[in-house]
């Protein structure tokens, strides 16, 4: 394929007119709708059509155009990455963000493998998700991790790509548990309890739950970031629930203790970047060990020492 064709192509695409594109590209309308012809051939499918004195994509136009956009954007990032190793000798930056809804925990070991590329300098910064996607589409961000894929009233152009889930722990010190005994989850119902806000994903879930199980707990507290809602419990404000991948680690860092899991109620982590696949070294080695070993083992929690570190060429 000549990428020429195809840069000429998303001109004219972006633009909505052949002569419009020709002025941006300094050349003549004739030469422009030629290579656009060429490149028609070569893929044996009409890219445009006609909708009165404009250019409309064809169904084929529209999915090349997705190509396109991803081909030049990877252009642009592979040449900026060596210059910036070359020219001016420095690491590679890294910059992720993490929307304020993810445990600290989970977030530590998603990012922590990207530490395994060579010659790496990560910029971390902790953020709302709709924030965090309008710095992703600005560039401005290289990956962004979440509990929830990119929302549909976000028109941002990126993909969500799963790194896999855990079950819900709910927990409490152990002078709050003595105050509210009995099975579980019936020792919750009118028992204290921190809760992440309600138009959060996680928050409208166990909503839900309580529901289902027909238990009625005093909502004391309701926080978007998850580590408030661990401290508020290490000083036994409430019971709450955290993933119960981490389960060890809440218990050793907060003094607290399960209590019993949330049965149906899974949380998702995702890797939201604006590469169809991924290629970013550091973004591979985040999805790799996330998928083959984080959530590998979902319901068995690992300790906090307990991951393979994983070396990427």
């Amino acid at each position: 394929m000549n990428y020429k064709h195809l840069h000429y192509f998303l001109q004219v695409a972006e633009t909505g007119s052949v002569a419009r594109a020709s002025e941006q590209l300094h050349l003549t309308p004739q030469t422009v709708s030629g290579q656009i012809q060429l490149l028609e051939e070569r893929l044996g499918s009409p890219l445009f059509a006609r909708s009165g004195r404009r250019l409309v994509l064809t169904d084929t136009g529209r999915m090349v155009l997705d190509y396109a956009k991803d081909i030049f954007a990877l252009g642009a990032e592979l040449e900026a990455s060596v210059r910036e190793r070359t020219t001016h000798g420095r690491a590679l930056d890294f910059r992720v963000g993490v929307a304020d809804a993810v445990p600290k925990a989970i977030a530590y070991h998603l990012v922590e493998p990207a530490f395994a590329v060579e010659n790496v300098h990560l910029v971390c910064r902790e953020w709302k998700l709709d924030l965090l996607l309008a710095e992703l589409a600005l560039h401005k961000l290289d990956l962004v991790i979440a509990d929830a894929p990119i929302p549909s009233s976000v028109s941002v152009r990126a993909f969500s790509h799963r790194l896999g889930s855990s079950t819900l722990s709910f927990f409490a010190t152990p002078a709050l548990r003595e105050r509210h005994p009995g099975d579980f989850p019936a020792c919750l119902d009118g028992a204290p309890v921190l809760m992440p806000g309600e138009d959060s994903a996680m928050g409208q879930r166990l909503r839900a739950w309580f529901q289902s199980q027909n238990v009625r707990p005093r909502l004391v507290g309701e926080f978007d970031d998850s580590a408030l809602i661990q401290e508020f419990g290490r000083r036994s404000a409430g019971f709450f629930a955290a993933p119960g991948v981490i389960a060890p680690e809440i218990e050793a860092q907060f003094g607290v203790r399960s209590v019993g899991v949330a049965e149906g109620v899974e949380e998702d982590f995702f890797a939201i970047s604006v590469e169809r696949r991924i290629t970013h070294p550091c973004v591979v080695a985040i999805t790799q060990t996330a998928r083959n070993e984080l959530f590998q083992m979902a319901q068995k929690p690992v300790r906090a020492t307990a991951l393979r570190r994983r070396q990427v060429a």
